[in-house]
């Protein structure tokens, strides 16, 4: 009997501790947000801009040079965008398409990497501040390095593109 009650008070006092060790999957999307950040994005749980979305959804973002602002462009998979929306490349349409178009390096260059981004990728947005990929997190930390190398090409090849006139400092 005392070794039952004995036993009982063990798994009352590990239970919490177990409780609190991560799962495979936070083990997995540990690494993955590590590995982006060595690769120059910062990785949040933020609003993604999808329509009647509820919850937060992984943003990895690669901050555009501040002299040097992006354009804006916010592209959706297509199993999350009205079928009114105008179509891109083989499953992705424009949300908002940029003002001006794309040198086309750099056109060529997106068209490849939404081609090979997981399914569970649903939004691709650039903003003056950054280059976004919003998605579920599904590959490993060493198949995320191809994505982060295109994303990083893009970021270089779409910097200084802004929509907006950069504010020079040297007018005064």
């Amino acid at each position: 009997m005392e070794w039952l009650i004995i036993g009982f008070i063990l798994m009352f006092v590990m239970a919490p501790v177990l409780w609190l060790k991560p799962s495979p999957r936070q083990k997995r999307q540990g690494r993955l947000r590590a590995r982006a950040a060595e690769q120059g994005a910062s990785v949040k749980l933020e609003k993604p801009p999808l329509h009647h979305f509820k919850g937060m959804m992984p943003a990895y973002r690669w901050p555009y040079p501040q002299a040097k602002p992006g354009p804006d462009f916010l592209l959706v998979r297509d199993s999350n965008a009205s079928s009114a929306l105008e179509a891109y490349c083989a499953g992705w349409r424009w949300r908002i398409a940029p003002l001006r178009a794309l040198p086309e390096s750099a056109e060529q260059v997106l068209k490849e990497l939404l081609e090979r981004l997981p399914q569970d990728a649903l939004v691709v947005e650039s903003t003056p501040m950054g280059l976004t990929l919003w998605w579920w997190e599904s590959q490993a930390a060493e198949r995320f390095s191809v994505y982060a190398d295109a994303f990083k090409q893009l970021r270089s090849m779409l910097g200084g593109l802004s929509d907006q006139a950069v504010k020079s400092s040297s007018m005064l």
